[in-house]
C-alpha cells in the first residue's frame, strides 16, 4: 500500500541523514522513517493526528 500513498517529508527533516518523518494521508495518517522507507509504518486514525498535532503545535 505504502507504493500508492503520497509521501510527505516532515518540514523539520534535513537532506543531511538527520531526523526524517515522512507522512501520507488516506483513510488513515500513516508515518514512516524516510530513511527507511521500505520499513514499518505507524497507522493512526485522523482524531488522533489532529490530537497530535495539537499537543505539540498549539495554535495550528
Amino acid at each position: 500500500m505504502s507504493d500508492q500513498l503520497t509521501w510527505f517529508k516532515s518540514s523539520y527533516s534535513d537532506n543531511e541523514g538527520g531526523d526524517c518523518v515522512e507522512v501520507a494521508f488516506s483513510a488513515r495518517i500513516h508515518i514512516r522513517d524516510s530513511k527507511v522507507p521500505s520499513g514499518p509504518e505507524l497507522h493512526i486514525t485522523s482524531p488522533a493526528w489532529t490530537a497530535f498535532i495539537s499537543a505539540v503545535h498549539p495554535g495550528a
